[in-house]
């Protein structure tokens, strides 16, 4: 081993290791750092270059590639499980430290239309308070639909649900520069089609909420 690769190794562990006196917060983007580190440090080394740098900006690449959770999202996500008790409503944190809400169809849209409907009305409301108090984070709204009409129609209208969402949030305050959107039309399924359940199911809405992590 030389020099150069266990200088980044080291970096790497320091890192690593004072992860201990850390939050969850802190921990996850630590990690990350340590790991990219750890990266840099090989991929300099195998290709002859400085090990150090190759750490440091390792560290950098592996703090920056993912989404944190911090005490705004765990607050946020309290938030939409109580706004959303009893709507059916699925609040929940991805593996990639994301917030999700899955909104079935029965509380946000019609058959075959994307005007939004009274129920869903309440919980975007609540929503849009969250995110115009963490205006550090990105939103994701992508539309779905069932197998029942051809992918003509179903496509557009998966898409003009998601804008329907995203034209609500920016009306309450939220930017849209922060919101993108997307139609899947049946495309992603959770359920079968064979069956009215299953389609009922398919046909939802889904946003994603990430926070990206601050430059110091």
């Amino acid at each position: 081993m030389t020099s150069k690769t266990l200088a980044g190794l080291t970096a790497a562990a320091l890192l690593l290791s004072g992860c201990a006196n850390m939050d969850d917060t802190q921990r996850r983007t630590a990690t990350g750092a340590g790991i990219g580190a750890l990266a840099g440090a090989v991929l300099s080394s195998a290709t002859g270059g400085r090990a150090g740098t190759g750490a440091v900006v390792g560290a950098g690449v592996g703090a920056l590639g993912t989404y944190i959770w911090s005490q705004n999202m765990e607050r946020q996500k309290r938030e939409m499980e109580q706004a959303t008790q009893g709507t059916g409503v699925a609040v929940s944190q991805t593996a990639d430290n994301q917030l999700k809400l899955d909104i079935p169809s029965d509380i946000s849209f019609a058959v075959g239309r994307s005007d939004i409907q009274p129920n869903f009305t309440r919980v975007l409301d609540r929503f849009a308070e969250g995110l115009r108090n963490n205006q550090n984070t990105d939103v994701r709204i992508v539309g779905h639909t069932d197998s029942t009409g051809s992918e003509a129609i179903n496509n557009p209208l998966s898409f003009e649900r998601a804008s329907s969402a995203r034209n609500y949030l920016t009306a309450r305050g939220v930017d849209g520069r922060r919101i993108t959107v997307d139609g899947l039309g049946e495309r992603q399924p959770i359920a079968s089609n064979d069956t009215a359940e299953g389609r009922a199911r398919n046909r939802r809405v889904e946003i994603f909420v990430g926070e990206r992590p601050r430059a110091y």
